[in-house]
């Protein structure tokens, strides 16, 4: 009996530090923060220098801020489809704004705010290329896979098109690649497709983007698993930011240039669990 009621008392206390760790790690508790962020995604997530520039950065800053987290307390750092998962689990960042899909698989590993936005899978082909108008035209052809994305999987596994991978380190990489010649398309979200498309542009390069979306991918934010407190105060600043136009003028600014269609309605939040 007495061992029974020291193995309760322990796991009780157990349970009590867990609780109480939870709180204490709550972005919400806070008065600094490290945001993981794309680098290399031009238009969208990018390094310039010694800073970050593109939509998801202004997002990331503009969430921040509405958190009561301002200049030189707030911090970003480079995280890739890989290592977004791990960043987050192991404190090395407190949040991810990262053209992050919400999908089933990742939400047993994170807590996601938002989506702050509803992106569709689209296709980028050289401008001569005509032979590319859907995504099942993509069979047989050259496409960039990067690894931890689900952009590639999207094409070759659920839709059951034939595409031939090839593997970059990022997007930036596959537009390398397909301004080379290696690759004969790129398919992954149309924001991060513009910002790739005007990045060719502005060096002389001609690039379509395909306009024919054959998905919804709703960008989220991550938390650290179970930080409920944290993920309603994301949402409630992604809510203010559509209101006051504060997310509409950041899709202009950084999408209108180029053209792309942009929804500038607050989307219909996962919620948070």
């Amino acid at each position: 009996m007495w061992r029974a009621a020291v193995a309760a008392a322990t796991l009780l206390g157990a349970a009590a530090c867990g609780v109480a760790d939870a709180g204490e790690t709550s972005v919400t508790t806070k008065d600094r923060l490290v945001i993981g962020v794309n680098a290399d995604q031009p238009g969208v997530g990018s390094r310039v220098g010694d800073s970050y520039e593109g939509f998801d950065i202004d997002i990331a800053r503009e969430v921040a801020r509405r958190l009561g987290v301002t200049g030189g307390r707030l911090s970003f750092k480079p995280v890739t489809s890989a290592t977004r998962e791990s960043m987050l689990r192991s404190g090395k960042v407190d949040l991810v704004v990262a053209s992050y899909s919400v999908t089933p698989e990742r939400k047993v590993q994170v807590t996601f705010a938002g989506p702050y936005y509803v992106a569709h899978q689209d296709i980028l082909a050289r401008a001569s290329d005509t032979s590319i108008k859907t995504v099942h035209d993509l069979g047989g052809k050259r496409l960039c896979r990067v690894p931890g994305s689900v952009s590639f999987p999207r094409v070759h596994d659920e839709r059951g098109v034939p595409a031939l991978p090839v593997t970059a380190s990022g997007y930036a990489d596959c537009l390398a690649h397909l301004s080379a010649g290696r690759l004969d398309a790129v398919s992954t979200d149309d924001l991060i497709l513009a910002g790739l498309a005007a990045q060719a542009a502005r060096k002389g390069g001609r690039l379509k983007l395909v306009n024919a979306p054959f998905s919804d991918e709703p960008y989220g934010i991550g938390v650290r698993k179970g930080d409920l407190d944290g993920c309603e105060a994301v949402n409630k600043a992604i809510t203010g930011m559509y209101q006051d136009g504060t997310a509409a003028g950041l899709l202009r600014k950084w999408f209108g240039p180029v053209r792309l269609n942009v929804t500038t309605t607050v989307p219909q939040y996962e919620g948070c669990d």
